[in-house]
């Protein structure tokens, strides 16, 4: 005979109804913020920003487990494309993200072929290489990027003609969150398709993928490209949001930092890049404002503390902690009567 316990779960491919109500809380969190928080939101709009970025960084490293250190190389063509649209009087934000997509996927997709031809140190150092380039490129070609100085002079139009950019940063945050959560529902709906069960085989053992009818380098280019892609909305919000572009769009440390909000949050779950990287952004705010010399040291400590303890980052962490949680009800549920839970 079942358990009380046993008998609630849902039957085999129904979601989890805890599972929806934890999302549903996660996504107010971020408009409740709006209200919270109104001096700090273009620091909100920064942290949805790199979110999506760090989304696509987990589209081909935790699905596809595709590793980069150039990943801001699309970052940063995106954020070029949509702003050298709107200096030239092209400042329509929705046709800048589709440009900066556009542009960055191209960039994925051609450079897939060399990424794809190694193994885990060919593709850091392919990777690395081609945002090198890039970065030199943007620093040098001062005529169309403003090089050191940056680009500046964009106008960016009203949000659906409707909406403008305001100095207190309502419309810019409200924008990038409309964005992220619109890109977070495709990414989800790509990963638990065929498609993306094909990324998870390649990703654990691509030498048998082909027995079963996957063409695993046309996955992998694929899944490059839309990482390529996301980035590049990504680069192209920063953009718009703050209508200039730095040259260190394209900067390493960029890349690493990236890479550092992935593995905090736990690679290979959506929701750990959105954790991950609103735990770092916010804490090194925070560290930065307490104590300005010595922020990176604190950083490094808690980046440290939680890799020690939580091995599969931060969503990892909380999937232990509620496993354990359903296990002691479980086991109370189950115990006699009188008896006290173990």
């Amino acid at each position: 005979m079942s358990s009380p316990a046993e008998g609630r779960r849902p039957p085999p491919g129904r979601p989890d109804a805890r599972w929806h109500a934890a999302e549903r809380v996660f996504w107010m969190l971020p408009v409740a913020a709006y209200f919270a928080f109104p001096e700090n939101l273009v620091l909100l709009s920064q942290i949805a920003i790199t979110a999506l970025f760090c989304l696509s960084l987990d589209l081909i490293l935790g699905f596809a487990g595709i590793v980069s250190l150039g990943h801001a190389a699309f970052f940063g063509i995106g954020a070029y494309a949509a702003g050298l649209l709107a200096s030239h009087g092209y400042g329509d934000p929705i046709e800048g993200l589709a440009a900066a997509a556009g542009s960055a996927a191209v960039l994925g997709w051609a450079s897939s072929f060399l990424v794809l031809r190694g193994a885990d140190l060919t593709r850091l150092m392919v990777t690395l290489g081609v945002a090198m380039m890039l970065y030199e490129a943007a620093n040098k070609l001062t005529e169309f990027t403003g090089g050191v100085d940056g680009l500046s002079g964009m106008q960016v139009g009203p949000v659906l003609g409707l909406f403008a950019f305001d100095l207190y940063g309502k419309t810019a945050y409200l924008y990038s969150l409309a964005v992220l959560f619109s890109l977070f529902l495709a990414a989800r709906r790509l990963v638990h398709s065929p498609f993306g069960l094909s990324l998870r085989g390649i990703r654990l053992n691509a030498g048998r993928m082909p027995a079963l009818g996957a063409p695993v380098h046309r996955r992998l280019s694929a899944v490059y490209t839309v990482g390529a892609a996301y980035a590049g909305v990504a680069g192209a919000l920063m953009a718009q949001t703050t209508q200039f572009v730095a040259v260190d769009v394209l900067a390493f440390p960029r890349s690493a930092e990236l890479l550092l909000m992935l593995v905090l949050g736990g690679a290979g779950n959506l929701y750990g890049a959105l954790l991950g990287t609103v735990v770092f952004m916010t804490a090194r705010n925070l560290l930065a404002n307490v104590n300005p010399q010595y922020w990176q040291f604190w950083l490094g400590l808690l980046l440290v503390l939680i890799v020690l303890f939580a091995r599969d980052g931060l969503m990892g962490g909380l999937r232990r902690i509620a496993a354990l949680w359903r296990e002691h009800r479980r086991r109370g549920a189950g115990a006699p009567a009188g008896s006290p839970a173990p």
